[in-house]
Formats: C-alpha cells, sequence, structure tokens
C-alpha cells in the first residue's frame, strides 16, 4: 500500500539563525493570506504540519531512536562516547547539538500548528457547508498534533514556554518565560479533549477523503492515556491523573473501535510494508520516498540505524548499522523458563545478522545450526558475540517486500508512536495506581496483552499475571510487560523516568551485567552507568542557544 507522503504546499515556516528558536519570520505572510481558501487547500497545509513528524530531529532519528537509549534493555553500540555514542551514554554537554535541533523541530512543530489554526479560523467562514465540515476536523486534528509537540517537550525538557499563538513568537527572546508544567499538561489536555469530542474513531470517518496515518478520536483518547500518566509521575507526580488516565483509557477500549492484531509479527510486517491497520495503530509515523535524493525526503532511518546488522549488496540491498544493542541481562530475563512460550521475544531480539547469509552472533563460520544454537542458549558462553544482538521488528531483509530503498542510511519502515496494547496496559496501571491495588478489569488488560504475545494459548494459565498481587506486585507486573510488549519502541526510557526509577535502574542493570560477565574487566560496555547523574538525566538539559538568549529562563536540575 502507499504511503501518504506529507509534502507541505507551501512554505510555512523559516527560523532565524540568529534567533531565539521561539521566534518565527514572516517572509511568506503576503502568499499564506491568499492560500487556504477551500478545504482541499487547507488540508494541504495540514499535512505540512503532519511533516514536521518526519524530520531527522523528530521520529526520523532522534526521537525514534537516538534519545531512548540508555536504559536496561537497550543501550549503543561500540565502547565509547564518541559520535552519537555521546548521546546514549548520557555524556552530552548543554551545548549539544542533537538537543538543540529536537527544542527547534519541537516548537516548528507548534508553529506550524498555531499558524494554520488562525489562518482556518480565518478563512472557513468563507467555506462551502462540507467544506466547513471538514475544516472543523483539521482544527481538531491541528491541536492533537500540537498537543503530541507539546507532550514531547514537557516529558523530556520539563520546563518549557508555552507559545499558544503564532504573535508570541515576534517577541524578543529576553522576554520568554517558562510556564509551570501543570500549566503545560493543562494546555495539551484541553487539545485532546477537544480533538477527542470533534474527531470520529478511524472505523467510522466518512468524511475525509484518507484518514491514514492521521489523528481520530481513538488516537486522541489514547493520547491523553499517555499523557494523564506521564502527568502523574516523575517530576510533576499530580496522582490526582491516574484516575483520568483509567476513565480515557476506558472510554477508548470500551468503544470497542480498537483491538490488538491476532498476530504479534503482523505488526513489523505492517509497519515495514506502509501498510496502514487503523485497528492497534492509534498513531502512526509514516515514512515514504521512492528513491532517496538528500532534498528533504520523508523517508526516516528506521530498521537502518537501529535493525538487524546487514552488510550491503550492491543492487540488492542497502547496509544496515545495527546501532542500538539489546542489554544481554534483558534477553537472559526473558528467557527464564517461565517465558520460554513467549512469542514475541524472538520477534524483538535479533541473535542474528546479515552477511551473506543469514547467520546467529554467537556461531562461527564452520558451526552446524545446531552448535550455534547451543552457544546462543548457553548464558555464558560467547559474551562477546552476544553483547551485539539487535531489535528485530524491523528486520528488513526480512519484511519488507514493498517500498524497498537500497540505501545504507534510509528506509520507507514506519515507526508506531502509540499502539492499542500501550493504552490497555497504561489502563492496567492507571487502575493499579487509583484503586491502590489490581482490579478485575486492569488483570482483564494486561493479560489480554499478554495472551496475544503467546499465541493466545489454550491454557491460559502460562501467560496471566499470577492473582492475589498487591499493588506493588502488580506495578513491577506492568513495569515488566512494558518492557516485553513494546521493547526498542521508544518507550522504555520515558517510562522510566514517569516511574522516578531511572538511576536506580541503570546502577541495577550495570551490577547485573557485572554478575554476567565472567572475564575481568568491565568489558560488557554499558558505558550509560559512568555518566548518568540522579536528578539530572531525567531530563534533557535546556539548550544553551536558549539559556543564553532567554534570559529569564532557569536551566534543569544539575545541568550547567
Amino acid at each position: 500500500m502507499k504511503k501518504i507522503i506529507y509534502y507541505i504546499a507551501l512554505s510555512v515556516l523559516f527560523i532565524l539563525p540568529s534567533s531565539c528558536s521561539l521566534q518565527e519570520e514572516d517572509r511568506t505572510e503576503v502568499e499564506k493570506k491568499n492560500y487556504m481558501n477551500n478545504a482541499r487547500e487547507a488540508k494541504d497545509v495540514l499535512l505540512g504540519v503532519y511533516r514536521t513528524n518526519v524530520e531527522d530531529a523528530a521520529y526520523g532519528y532522534y526521537l525514534s531512536l537516538l534519545f531512548n537509549m540508555g536504559t536496561d534493555i537497550m543501550q549503543g553500540e561500540g565502547s565509547d562516547i564518541t559520535n552519537y555514542r555521546i548521546i546514549a551514554n548520557n555524556a552530552f554537554p548543554t551545548t549539544q547539538m542533537e538537543v538543540q535541533q529536537v527544542w527547534e523541530v519541537l516548537y516548528k512543530g507548534v508553529y506550524r500548528a498555531n499558524d494554520f489554526l488562525e489562518r482556518i479560523s480565518n478563512k472557513m467562514q468563507n467555506y462551502s457547508s462540507t467544506d466547513k465540515k471538514l475544516a472543523t476536523l483539521y482544527i481538531a486534528e491541528a491541536r492533537a498534533l500540537r498537543a503530541m509537540f507539546y507532550f514531547e517537550l514537557i516529558r523530556r525538557y520539563g520546563n518549557i514556554t508555552l507559545m499558544t499563538n503564532t504573535a508570541m513568537s515576534h517577541q524578543a527572546p529576553a522576554t520568554f518565560v517558562q510556564a509551570t508544567p501543570d500549566k503545560v499538561y493543562e494546555f495539551i489536555e484541553s487539545d485532546l479533549l477537544y480533538a477527542a469530542d470533534v474527531l470520529p474513531y478511524a472505523v467510522d470517518d466518512q468524511l475525509r477523503e484518507s484518514a491514514q496515518y492521521r489523528f481520530s478520536k481513538g488516537a486522541a483518547l489514547g493520547l491523553l492515556t499517555k499523557v494523564y500518566a506521564t502527568w502523574a509521575g516523575y517530576p510533576v507526580r499530580n496522582t490526582a491523573k491516574w484516575e483520568d488516565a483509567a476513565k480515557t483509557a476506558s472510554i477508548l477500549i470500551n468503544s470497542g473501535k480498537h483491538s490488538l492484531l491476532s498476530s504479534y509479527e503482523q505488526l513489523w510486517k505492517n509497519t515495514c510494508n506502509g501498510v496502514w491497520n487503523p485497528a492497534e495503530s492509534l498513531i502512526e509515523i509514516s515514512f515514504y520516498s521512492p528513491t532517496v535524493s538528500g532534498s528533504g525526503d520523508p523517508v526516516g532511518r528506521i530498521g537502518k540505524w537501529n535493525g538487524v546488522k546487514t552488510t550491503a549488496i550492491a543492487g540488492v540491498r542497502g547496509s544496515s548499522a545495527g546501532n542500538q544493542k539489546a542489554v544481554h541481562t534483558f534477553v537472559l530475563d526473558w528467557r527464564e523458563e517461565k517465558n520460554k512460550n513467549d512469542l514475541r521475544r524472538d520477534l524483538s531480539i535479533a541473535n542474528y545478522k546479515y552477511d551473506d547469509n543469514h547467520i546467529l552472533w554467537a556461531a562461527k563460520a564452520t558451526d552446524s545450526e545446531d552448535v550455534a544454537n547451543a552457544k546462543d542458549a548457553d548464558p555464558i558462553k560467547e559474551q562477546k558475540n552476544k553483547q551485539n544482538f539487535t531489535p528485530a521488528k524491523w528486520d528488513i531483509e526480512k519484511y519488507v517486500t514493498t517500498g524497498k530503498l537500497i540505501n545504507n542510511d534510509r528506509s520507507n519502515v514506519n515507526w508506531y508512536f502509540l499502539r492499542y496494547a500501550d493504552v490497555l496496559l497504561l489502563y492496567a496501571e492507571a487502575l493499579n495506581e487509583w484503586k491502590h491495588g489490581p482490579t478485575t478489569e486492569a488483570y482483564a488488560a494486561i493479560n489480554e496483552v499478554r495472551r496475544r504475545g503467546y499465541g493466545y494459548p489454550g491454557n491460559t494459565s502460562e501467560c496471566d499475571i499470577p492473582q492475589g498481587l498487591d499493588e506493588q506486585g502488580f506495578r513491577e507486573a506492568i513495569q515488566k510487560e512494558r518492557a516485553y510488549e513494546l521493547a526498542f519502541e521508544g518507550h522504555r526510557r520515558m517510562d522510566l523516568v514517569r516511574w522516578g526509577i531511572y538511576y536506580e535502574t541503570v546502577q541495577k542493570t550495570r551490577s547485573a551485567l557485572a554478575d554476567w560477565w565472567v572475564t575481568d574487566g568491565d568489558s560488557f560496555r554499558y558505558l550509560v552507568q559512568q555518566y548518568t547523574v540522579k536528578n539530572k538525566h531525567e531530563l534533557l538539559p535546556i539548550p544553551q542557544h536558549e539559556m543564553d538568549l532567554c534570559i529569564l529562563f532557569n536551566q534543569n536540575p544539575g545541568w550547567k
């Protein structure tokens, strides 16, 4: 299936390179006044707001892959802090270019959404009745996108400026102030409540020409659930939001409009081939270009940067770097006897690479398949090789059959930002936190996810969570299940932060790796432990460029 290509219809924004990133230049004001005269033109500009998501500093690379490493399940490749490894290991300063670029792209998205909302509000009074209905949906989409951009800003940077209109972008940098986190969350909440009220569920959408990869009621409700769960956690800890998270998720779940796909593997076949299935895919970032010209094509690095290690074959395939590595104690944990029938493990972790042949990392060229499997299964043998296991969900060689690019860096593989399974687990978590113990509905939600992961066995006792858990026991079960179900999908670091256990988990992981590693020296490459500081690396720093210009800003704790 062809993917939607988010080409912006006209140049909407230009960031002033010498200005604060919150300021925008209005070079195209005259052109924009003469555009958006009907719903078709408005849709073109709206897709330009969506297109912010495919930029490298957004989900093309940084927000999907680069800034999510350094956890108990994923680490960066290599044994130093050169190049991207400085970010993977929390060794970067406030002046780090990528930290600045993420800030910029998110505020660019906010400005684009604000600009669209202001212009369509002025234009739609002259639209036809049908176009007015479409415009109402487009307003809801733009507000949902704005909420998504702000959600990334608040959960990653913590203390940000709330830009509610384009006029604010013309202020002098010295006048900008940081809003309280609760104020930002309230603004996000308002946008998503509006979107959830106005937008139809994806399966009910009869008005938009195409709703593929666009916000729907289910997407807005799902994102709002995630927002509430994050708001309830560290560092804001507004625990009253657990009730809101549970009730919002309940609306989505009880609607019957979304469900899990029957096959876990089908998720990866779909996203690797641009097949949009709104049953489970609530928010999915779409990448597509028939070729890569280097001129801002909407392609990403999914599967190339984070997929299975692959060597290039001229005219057949490009290489895949395999820069993200599975932390091996996570692999060992998932291989415990009680998890032996969990189908997700071998669909999530690749213990192989692609050279001329598909081979196990723990194998030698002369090993038989049985010998290689035995080495791989042994917890001690081939320790060095086992540190090269990578995510398997975006295995381009295995899954991509359409839209394949023969390129060493870029792919047309999509990125799941939010799946229905995520919402089920958030629902179970929120009920447990709100009620101070698991309810029947909480057990049902987590077990629905686990049963699919085990292939819906006839005997559900092998996969269901044990009954009788107290609040802490169920919390730990949820934390482990989110690692299994959502492995390498960009959620783990943000989960550990909102649970208030990021630093402690990094330290615990380092100790577990040291216990596993039987030779002398710290050769298990878990460098993130050396650089991670408690009450510092839970948030990114406010970029130094912004601190220098926005003199009323306060830097985040621990950063200088």
